[in-house]
């Protein structure tokens, strides 16, 4: 059996096990029928496999490559689902290995493969410049890179305290479980469900430039969702807990969500949503929670300020966007009020976003996308930042990446992906409860729940979890069945009241689904609560 991973890596071959991916050198078997276990699989930063990525891109270079980069990953996810008193299911699914991308005569090609050994990677590399030149015949404009400071070179990671894939598999059960059985002990609950979801991606980058990174990339999600069940069985209704939002930590995230302490809270706001006045549709005062508008700002911000469905590049998986031509928008449109300030960024601390390098070894900047209610800027990688170069000299900005290139997998090529997109706080001290106070008449709406969103994202409907009737100031009683309805600008300028610095909530998401073939990224989304004029409420219930 190999006692070290340098070992491990004249193993060769590959095992597919269990649900691990088929052909991925993840465990590798020996012959004596034992798995290597994965502290004894190959670091990202081995000598070894950095020898292999520096013969990839010498590869690259003599086969007519201008650019290369090559990337290895080890990827590691786990899940863990509970229902009630049982455990419905655990995965724990590892992937490894080596994507390679080159730049020839202005055409991009992509390979990878799951064999870390010379030949493998000489032969994926040969791969990648075949498809680079086979790409020139369809290219309408050659690719150009915005510069970036080269020589990049240095190891990042994810600000955790508890690494969760050293905590048994049990005590997270039990966690579960007993968080479970806080909301069950509550009257009128029918059903608990709870889940924890766990990532570590490691992954090293190295480019022609002459950038050499390694990051370890934490993700942590706990989660749980009760639901009440009437007397008579003719309504149900359901409380998620949106407010623990997923996270870049450890699993310190899991201990602090609390889940068993605050699972009766949302037992019993699930059993008052069953005794809840219906809405009545109509335009009301809204006040969005963080743990909504998050969501909002994601697809209504997030999404259409993404180059490349503003170019219509991006057009089958989720539309394009309303934020177009470009030379239209830039500077001149008016997104919303002059309370709305919106950053992209990938430096929060703990947020999903974070990293110290994008997947082109570009080091990410704030940036402003709205700033006092106007259309700043889209988000962009390195071939993007070239196309907006004119617009980046008539306003004195230099011509470079935000750092928004990113692949979910060593298998999977890069592109532009989200950053965090947010909402930032005014200068006051007000928070959610002294907004209620001075709201007359309106709705307060907390957590997320389903929406709709048309191809440009420019008409919306969405819901949320908890709904609360304000008047003269004071929260009188539960709604339920609400939806709001908007155009987008006219919603935005229509945001009246922000809160202030203390108000400010991460909300996110571990699943972004964009490209085709699909690829998944993660991303906070920072915001104040927010009180929006006059917004189009329906009642969802309402039958024909």
């Amino acid at each position: 059996m190999p006692s070290n991973r340098r070992d491990f890596l004249k193993v060769g071959a590959a095992v597919a096990a269990g649900s691990l991916v088929a052909s991925s050198p993840l465990l590798a078997q020996t012959p004596s029928g034992l798995l290597v276990p994965h502290d004894d699989l190959p670091k990202v930063d081995d000598p070894a496999i950095k020898a292999l990525m520096e013969a990839a891109l010498n590869t690259a270079k003599a086969g007519g490559a201008s650019y290369a980069d090559v990337r290895v990953a080890a990827r590691r996810q786990q899940n863990v689902n509970t229902r009630d008193r049982i455990v419905q299911g655990v995965s724990d699914t590892d992937t490894f290995g080596l994507g390679i991308r080159t730049l020839v005569d202005g055409a991009w090609g992509f390979a990878a493969t799951s064999k870390l050994d010379k030949d493998s990677v000489a032969k994926t590399t040969q791969l990648a410049l075949g498809q680079a030149k086979a790409n020139r015949a369809s290219q309408l404009r050659p690719v150009v890179l915005a510069p970036t400071p080269g020589n990049q070179v240095g190891q990042w990671k994810s600000p955790i305290e508890v690494d969760p894939f050293n905590v048994a598999i049990t005590d997270k059960v039990a966690f579960l479980l007993a968080a479970n059985e806080a909301a069950l002990k509550v009257k009128g609950i029918r059903n608990v469900t709870s889940s924890m979801f766990f990532l570590r991606e490691e992954k090293s980058l190295m480019t022609t430039d002459g950038s050499y990174v390694v990051q370890t990339i934490y993700r942590t999600s706990p989660s749980m969702g009760v639901t009440a069940v009437s007397a008579d069985n003719r309504d149900f209704q359901s409380v998620q807990s949106n407010e623990v939002a997923p996270m870049g930590l450890g699993y310190e995230h899991v201990t602090n969500s609390k889940l068993a302490e605050r699972a009766p809270e949302w037992a019993e706001l699930a059993v008052q949503k069953l005794s809840a006045k219906p809405v009545e549709p109509g335009r009301y005062d809204l006040l969005l929670h963080p743990s909504n508008l998050w969501l909002t700002i994601h697809e209504v911000i997030g999404h259409p300020t993404e180059l490349d469905r503003a170019l219509g590049f991006e057009a089958n998986y989720a539309g394009t966007s309303f934020i177009a031509p470009p030379d239209a928008m830039l500077g001149k449109m008016q997104y919303g009020s002059e309370l709305m300030n919106i950053v992209g960024d990938r430096e929060q601390k703990g947020s999903l976003g974070a990293i110290g390098w994008d997947d082109e070894a570009v080091k990410p900047v704030k940036f402003d996308i709205v700033k006092n209610g106007v259309f700043q800027d889209y988000q962009t990688t390195r071939e993007q930042a070239t196309m907006m170069a004119d617009y980046y000299k008539r306003v004195g900005k230099p011509v470079r990446s935000y750092g928004c290139s990113y692949a979910q997998s060593w298998s999977d090529v890069q592109f532009q992906r989200m950053p965090n997109v947010s909402l930032q706080p005014g200068n006051n001290d007000d928070t959610w409860e002294s907004m209620i106070a001075k709201m007359d008449r309106g709705i307060a709406i907390v957590g997320d729940g389903s929406f709709s969103i048309d191809q440009q994202r420019y008409n919306g409907q969405f819901a949320g979890q908890v709904f609360y009737e304000v008047r003269g100031g004071k929260i009188v009683g539960q709604l339920k069945d609400v939806a709001y309805q908007f155009r987008t600008p006219e919603f935005w300028k229509g945001l009246k009241a922000i809160g202030g610095p203390r108000s400010y909530h991460l909300g996110g998401a571990f699943g972004d689904g964009k490209g085709q073939p699909a690829q998944s990224n993660s991303v906070s989304h920072g915001c104040v609560p927010a009180l929006f004029s006059q917004v189009n409420v329906i009642n969802t219930g309402r039958t024909a």
